[in-house]
């Protein structure tokens, strides 16, 4: 059996330019940290006495003969990858789906995670979050970026870099102190529904052409950013007010990202003492992330109070193996075996 631990990941700027059409052509650039909510997957494989060959359990169970007849495509197409079969698969999250925290890349990381592990074979983190993406975006033809599969694997806050054919991770150089005090500004909170970013990905990568110059603008923001949180004496609630820019650039590039509702939870953050925020994910529902002084931190959670408030804390570490026990498993043979009982 293979226990695998992958966090979810939260984004501050860049958001957009981590999309192929896009950088493969400006370059992208974003930055972002894990945080200790997590994603939990299991995998082992399946004796050989039951009618069906293969049992995922999530939000539903599915028990079926052939890796074909599972419903779930991350799955389906997963253990067609990496040619799996006659497994038990079980999914638990500390956080819900679809809402904006990359969960569907680190479920993708977890399960690859585990059957490599399964298989015996070491996968580096380049390769595994390589594979994330090409599970996403080619085998399940999920619109998107590059970003959330990479900020998983890695852990961490990092600034990541996009160009043609690959990325490169860089830590933000940031002092203890000060990191301690971002991650202590950064308010967390659940707008109590979800929703499928692929949907709004879709229309972002649509726009992509017509939105050039704006996501320039975000491209640019990720350099001042990375230079306020590495700046040991500059003024660290510039890198709120500058997740507020990006936040309205953000609104701009279509219609989906926000709503009445959701513009009006910003504005109440703003007007109790908030310097800026922003949804997390493609938008349109989820999180909403503010950056909030500790001064007015009371003020935002009592105006709020609508809103399930979420602590956290940041996390280094990116998905790792928990549990591993490796198994006999021959695998040319699994299709000519038959049980009789």
């Amino acid at each position: 059996m293979i226990y695998t631990k992958t966090p979810f990941r939260m984004s501050f700027l860049g958001g957009g330019t981590d999309y192929e059409p896009f950088f493969s052509r400006h370059g992208g650039s974003v930055i972002s940290t894990t945080f200790n909510k997590f994603c939990y997957v299991s995998v082992r494989h399946l004796p050989r006495f039951f009618e069906y060959r293969n049992q995922l359990t999530y939000s539903r169970i599915e028990k079926t003969r052939t890796v074909e007849e599972l419903e779930h495509p991350m799955v389906r197409n997963a253990m067609k990858m990496l040619d799996m079969d006659e497994l038990s698969i079980n999914y638990d999250a500390d956080l819900p789906a679809r809402s904006g925290l990359g969960s569907s890349s680190s479920f993708a990381v977890g399960l690859l995670q585990a059957f490599h592990a399964l298989k015996g074979h070491f996968v580096s983190k380049k390769e595994l979050a390589l594979e994330a993406i090409s599970l996403e975006r080619e085998m399940c033809a999920e619109s998107g970026g590059w970003q959330d599969q990479i900020a998983v694997t890695y852990g961490g806050l990092n600034r990541i870099n996009f160009f043609p054919g690959g990325f490169e991770v860089k830590p933000i150089i940031i002092e203890p102190e000060r990191k301690e005090t971002l991650n202590r500004n950064l308010l967390l909170f659940f707008t109590g529904f979800s929703r499928v970013s692929s949907v709004i990905a879709r229309e972002q990568v649509s726009a992509t052409r017509s939105k050039t110059e704006e996501l320039k603008e975000m491209l640019r923001l990720v350099d001042a950013g990375e230079a306020i949180l590495s700046d040991r004496h500059g003024e660290l609630d510039d890198f709120g007010r500058l997740l507020d820019e990006a936040w309205q650039i953000k609104r701009g590039i279509t219609g989906k990202v926000s709503t009445d509702m959701l513009d009006g939870i910003y504005q109440t953050a703003l007007q109790n003492g908030a310097l800026g925020g922003k949804l997390l994910g493609a938008g349109g529902g989820g999180f909403f992330l503010f950056y909030v002084p500790e001064a007015y931190q009371e003020d935002v959670r009592a105006a709020l109070e609508g809103l399930l408030y979420v602590p956290y804390r940041f996390e280094d570490t990116g998905s790792e193996i928990l549990y591993y026990r490796p198994e006999e498993y021959d695998i040319e043979h699994r299709a000519k075996e038959t049980i009789h009982i």
